[in-house]
Order: C-alpha cells, then sequence, then structure tokens
C-alpha cells in the first residue's frame, strides 16, 4: 500500500464526514465554545481528561502544594498513555506509540511548543505527560505520526505551597523530592525543586542522582506571561549491567536477578541539563503569540558498554567492554506561533502561523573495547583490574533544521471540528571526523488533515492523514556504528474510527492506524542501517472513568500487524516482521475507594502483551508475558496537612523474562519490588 493511496482514501473518507455535517446542522446547538485562554494546548471543554477529584481540574493536578491527589487512573482521559507525577496508567509511553518511539521520532512539546529534548525533563518541572494519539490529537494544529508526547510544565501558583515526598522500595533505594512554590509579588512567582535518589537496579547496578529545578512565572498583566525553567541532574556512580547477545537463534538462560555481572570499574556519570522559557501574548481579543526556547544537553563521563556474546544457551560467552571518552549531545529548539481566533456564532476559526526551528550538535566515537575472554553470566563476573583505555578521534554530527507552517482550525459546536495544516521543512546534517565531513539535506512538504463529524449527543466519528520529518535515533552500543546518528527519515500516518460517551463520565475510543516508516536495525556486518520499510497496521481502543463513583477504571487493547518490505525481505535476509512488534497488548488499571473505609482506596494494573518479535529474521521471539501491579493509598491529615502514604508491589508474582534492548540483545525482566512512599502537602 502507497503513502498516496492511503493518503487518498483518507481524505475520502474526512470528506464524506464534512459532507454530512450540514445534514447534522440541525440538531439543537450547544452554547458558542469559548476561546482557549492563554497557555492553553488543550482540546476544547468537552474533551478535558476526566476525572471525579473534588473540585479539581486536570490541569492543576500534581502542582505543588496538590501532590498527594496523584492520580493516573482517576486524571486519565483515556487508555492511551497518562502521566501524574510518578503515576502512569494507559497503553502507551514515551518510548512506543503504535509500534514506534515519539520521543526518538523527535515528536515532543512542552505545554504543546515543539521541543527537541536530548533528555526529558523530571518530574520537579513537569507535572503531567499525555500521549496525543487518535481523537486526543484534535486540537493540535500540527500533529505528527506516531503521536506527540506533551510535557505540561508545574507552574507556580499565586499561593505559596510545598509538597514533600519520601520514600524507600525492596531494593534498599531510597528517595526525596522537595517541591515549593512563593509568590515574590502580586506579578512574580517562583517554583523550585530538588530530589534525590540512591537507586539499586535490579541487577545490582547503582544509579546515584540529584537533581534541582527552579521555574518562574511573570505576569505583569493579564494578556503576557513569561515562564522561564531550568532542571539539572547529575548522576555520579552508573554501573553498567550485561547486555547478552546471543550468536544463534537461542534466547539466552535466565539471569539470576539482584547480581551484578561486572567489572567494577565500568562506571560512568553525566550532567543532564533542561532550560528555556515560554511566553504568552494575548495582543487582543483575536490575537495570541505564544514562543518557546529550549535548551536541552547532556555530557557523559566515561560511558560503557557491557556486552556478552553468547555462544551457547548455557550462558557461556565472551565478555566485551567498550568505552568512551567524554560525550557530548545537545539541542536548541523551539517555536514561534501566531494565532487568530474568529467567534462565529456557534462556531471558532482558528488560524495559525508558526516558526520551528533545532539545532544540534554531537560528539562521539572514539571508543577503546576491551576482551575480558570467556565467562559464563550464571556465574559471577571475574574480578579483573582496570584497563589503560587507547581512545581514538571523536566524529561530530550537527543538524539544522528549520520548518515553517500554516493551519486552520475550525470547531462547530454540535457538529464537529476540522484542522488542515502544511508545513515545508528544511533539513541539514553534517557528520563525519573533522576534515572529512559527509553531508545530507532534505526539504519535503508536510501536511496534515485531521476532522471529527457529531453524529449525536454521544457518539462522534474522527479521522486523519499527516506526514512527517522525523530522526531515527542513534544506533545501540552493541551496533558496529554505535552512538552512530541516523539520519532523518519521512514518515505517514493514517487513522480514523469512533468515540462515545458511555454517560457518566465514562468514554470509549476505538480506531483503526496505519503508521509507514523505513525500517532501521542490525544488517549482516553488525551495523544499525536501514532494511527496507515498516508498515504497522492496527486497531486500538480505549474506555476510560468512573464506572460507579467509588470505580474508576483505564482500559485499553491494541492489535498490531506490522509489516516489513524490501529487497532484503525478498531474498530472505530480513523477515517480515520488525524488530520489537508486539502483536497484541492489553493494560486495565483500576483504583477503588470503598465506601466503608474513608481516605483509604486500592489500585491495580494488569499488563498483557503477546510474543515479542526478538531477531531480524524472526526466528526467535520473547514469550508471552502478564504483570500484575497490586498498590494502596491512604489520605490522612498530618499535623493539619494533606497526605498520602503510598504502597505498591509491581511485578507482583516476580515473573521471570526478558527485556529485548535491540536486535537479540536483552536484559533480564526485573522482578519484584514493594515500594512505600509518603507525600505530604504544605
Amino acid at each position: 500500500m502507497t503513502g498516496a493511496n492511503s493518503a487518498g482514501r483518507a481524505l475520502a473518507m474526512i470528506g464524506a464526514w464534512l459532507l454530512a455535517a450540514p445534514i447534522l446542522a440541525a440538531q439543537p446547538v450547544l452554547p458558542p465554545l469559548p476561546a482557549p485562554q492563554p497557555n492553553d494546548s488543550t482540546p476544547p471543554p468537552a474533551e478535558l481528561p476526566v476525572t471525579d477529584e473534588p473540585d479539581e481540574a486536570a490541569a492543576s493536578v500534581a502542582a505543588t502544594g496538590s501532590r498527594s491527589a496523584e492520580n493516573a487512573v482517576r486524571q486519565a482521559g483515556d487508555a492511551f498513555g497518562t502521566s501524574i507525577g510518578r503515576e502512569v496508567s494507559g497503553l502507551y509511553s514515551r518510548e512506543r506509540v503504535r509500534g514506534f518511539s515519539p520521543v526518538v521520532a523527535g515528536n515532543v512539546r512542552i505545554d504543546g511548543l515543539y521541543f527537541d529534548p536530548i533528555v526529558t525533563p523530571s518530574s520537579r518541572l513537569v507535572r503531567a505527560t499525555t500521549i496525543k494519539v487518535g481523537p486526543s490529537a484534535l486540537g493540535s494544529p500540527f500533529p505528527a505520526p506516531t503521536g506527540v508526547v506533551d510535557l505540561g510544565l508545574r507552574r507556580p501558583g499565586q499561593e505559596a505551597a510545598a509538597s514533600v515526598l519520601i520514600g524507600y522500595n525492596s531494593w534498599h533505594t531510597p528517595t526525596a523530592e522537595f517541591d515549593a512554590t512563593l509568590p515574590a509579588s502580586a506579578t512574580l512567582s517562583i517554583g523550585f525543586g530538588a530530589g534525590l535518589q540512591l537507586e539499586n537496579g535490579f541487577n545490582a547496578t547503582r544509579d546515584h542522582s540529584y537533581e534541582g529545578a527552579l521555574i518562574a512565572e511573570w505576569k505583569p498583566s493579564a494578556s503576557f506571561s513569561l515562564l522561564p525553567f531550568i532542571n539539572v541532574r547529575n548522576t555520579t556512580i552508573d554501573d553498567n549491567g550485561p547486555i547478552s547477545v546471543p550468536q544463534g537463534n537461542f534466547l539466552p538462560p535466565r539471569l539470576p536477578r539482584r547480581q551484578f555481572f561486572g567489572p567494577w570499574w565500568s562506571r560512568s556519570g553525566d550532567v543532564e541539563l533542561n532550560a528555556g522559557f515560554i511566553t504568552d501574548w494575548t495582543i487582543s481579543d483575536s490575537w495570541l503569540l505564544r514562543a518557546g526556547l529550549f535548551r536541552s544537553q547532556r555530557v557523559i563521563d566515561g560511558q560503557f558498554a557491557n556486552v556478552v556474546r553468547l555462544t551457547a544457551p548455557d550462558g557461556t560467552g565472551t565478555q566485551r567492554i567498550t568505552g568512551d571518552p567524554a560525550l557530548y549531545n545537545g539541542a536548541t529548539s523551539g517555536e514561534v506561533r501566531l494565532t487568530r481566533r474568529i467567534a462565529d456564532g456557534p462556531r471558532l476559526h482558528q488560524v495559525h502561523v508558526t516558526l520551528r526551528g533545532r539545532q544540534t550538535y554531537r560528539r562521539f566515537d572514539g571508543s577503546s573495547a576491551v576482551d575480558l575472554g570467556v565467562v559464563n553470566i550464571l556465574t559471577r563476573a571475574p574480578d579483573v583490574p582496570p584497563p589503560v583505555l587507547n581512545f581514538g578521534p571523536q566524529q561530530e554530527d550537527n543538524v539544522r533544521q528549520w520548518t515553517g507552517g500554516i493551519a486552520y482550525e475550525g470547531r462547530w459546536a454540535g457538529v464537529g471540528e476540522v484542522s488542515v495544516g502544511v508545513q515545508k521543512s528544511d533539513y541539514s546534517k553534517r557528520i563525519g571526523f573533522p576534515g572529512a565531513i559527509n553531508g545530507i539535506s532534505a526539504s519535503p512538504w508536510l501536511y496534515n488533515v485531521t476532522a471529527a463529524v457529531q453524529i449525536s449527543d454521544s457518539i462522534s466519528l474522527y479521522g486523519g492523514a499527516v506526514t512527517g520529518l522525523e530522526e531515527s535515533g542513534v544506533a545501540p552500543n552493541f551496533a558496529a556504528n554505535r552512538n552512530e546518528a541516523l539520519p532523518a527519515i519521512q514518515t505517514s500516518q493514517i487513522d480514523a474510527g469512533v468515540r462515545v460517551n458511555l454517560g457518566g463520565g465514562m468514554r470509549l475510543v476505538a480506531g483503526l492506524f496505519e503508521v509507514s516508516k523505513p525500517y532501521f536495525n542490525l544488517d549482516a556486518n553488525g551495523r544499525f542501517d536501514v532494511l527496507g520499510d515498516v508498515i504497522n497496521r492496527g486497531v486500538e481502543a480505549s474506555i476510560a472513568g468512573p464506572m460507579t463513583p467509588e470505580l474508576s477504571v483505564v482500559m485499553g487493547a491494541v492489535l498490531l500487524r506490522p509489516e516489513v518490505t524490501g529487497d532484503a525481505v525478498t531474498r530472505g535476509r530480513v523477515g517480515q516482521l520488525p524488530v520489537g512488534a508486539i502483536s497484541e497488548r492489553v493494560e486495565l488499571s483500576a483504583d477503588w475507594r470503598p465506601g466503608f473505609a474513608p481516605g483509604l482506596s486500592l489500585d491495580m494494573r494488569l499488563s498483557y502483551r503477546s510474543p515479542e518479535v526478538a531477531t531480524v529474521n524472526n526466528l526467535v521471539f520473547v514469550p508471552t508475558r502478564t504483570l500484575i501491579d497490586l498498590g494502596g493509598r491512604y489520605r490522612f491529615k498530618l499535623a493539619g496537612n494533606e497526605a498520602v502514604l503510598r504502597v505498591q508491589a509491581t511485578n507482583l508474582f516476580s515473573q521471570q523474562g526478558y527485556e529485548l534492548r535491540g536486535a537479540n540483545a536483552y536484559t533480564v525482566l526485573p522482578g519484584r519490588v514493594t515500594q512505600a512512599y509518603l507525600t505530604v502537602d504544605f
């Protein structure tokens, strides 16, 4: 199926729905939609996430001074992915949406504005993360294939407040977090936070991190605001557990948990930075100007890759430690968007003109490898002294991209909405050793068409087609071209479905989708490169909301039918399924507040997935697995302040298995871990 044919079918379907709009217009018309306020990047009011928290809008969840109310099940608007503070629910995450990663693709926003993250900001800055896919992408003037990850900032309020969280888990990991808001004047509020985590990992590795954040909001008038922020995280110790890479069509043995497979000197540290500002200016009742400029970077001191190439299923293999000199990766990105709003009775028209840009620089390569000989991963690694690493010259990678676009959004109360946009992107990449730089460039036209039609008070249809120019990430550390940045790729997506209001706050979403991208993976020489094209076709469904006043649920399922095409498949060198493909996924989360026990709630999460394709030749699969998490909360007053005690056990039955890190590369599935933390709001 070609991209042109797919887009044509989608446009025909959307056109048919739009032709039905005049007939539907005869229905009773709802009051006019209010114009979005400055800072508003959410869909219209009917699309706001459902919540049954008393007097609490979803936008305020996880704000400083209300962190004891964090509950992703209660605040989720659908089952496609929501995180509120430390709480997570839904089918998708920042790393996997419809079989792809929107973060790798570059489809990340901060409060609706374009952001190119080297590392994502922590919850010291981000109050909530939403995966915008399907109908939730409506209201975003420039959607993207694979969906959009929207990071909502923890904006400081006009009242002094603070939240403190302390926690501990059964792997002996202490955690402490602090967030506060302090109004400095009638126009300026300052928020700040700090975090500490001395993590002991599932494979007995350590990751000790410290972080701080500062965010301020200056509002000299009701029409103008400026929001600068900065978040710095330092990791002081990072031991590297082994990645098992079988040299044949077999799975590795199940590794002993809580066992570090050295060597002890393979440690590294890094410093991560996210900073920037957002400004909103309501020029008049009809004009809104939004702008954001962001800096994201990571400096790594002494990165190591611990790879064991297994020669037999009993865990025997050869161990190689690959070290890198200091690595640097930084990106400056941002967006300026001018919006014109026109109210026309029950209709609201919006025209957006945008300019996005990014400049990234990476310094990588120069690695040095040490072979530690024959080992067996089921036993402890031999104690070897640290070697002398002879680093080589490093390559440089420079990317520059500008994208200009114009989009129209129309919303007609009781009838539906439509969004049409076109963008022109100019992309260039320069990579190589100093004095031997190679360059590539691209300048495609991109488009998007999305629409929803309300066929009754409770049922609406939606559909859309969108193209994009996306990044492909970097080659994994077990590839021959490890850490090399991959070229940008053109992608496309069509989707369609139905959204039903079931009453009482419950909503159903069901739809079809097709996403097409070039397929990157390991070739016969161990390089991570293009092997063909991949088309992910699937069906997804979501039910979310309160089933009763006491019970809220988030249920989602996706059935995926991916296919790899190209000459390598025809020749039998590559299988027809992409590595990492999972045909069936089901997620169920529930939160129950029994009426006979005020302050108490119990929650459960069930996650099922079918076998996962593990090798390029499709001869090895990670087995089916079902994980269950069980937890509870107890809300109470502590010295007159709102507090909650949270206890949770993840992977309750300590299921054995593997985590796939790439083609035929594995780590152990973490076992059961029990955690408890106390949150107090002041």
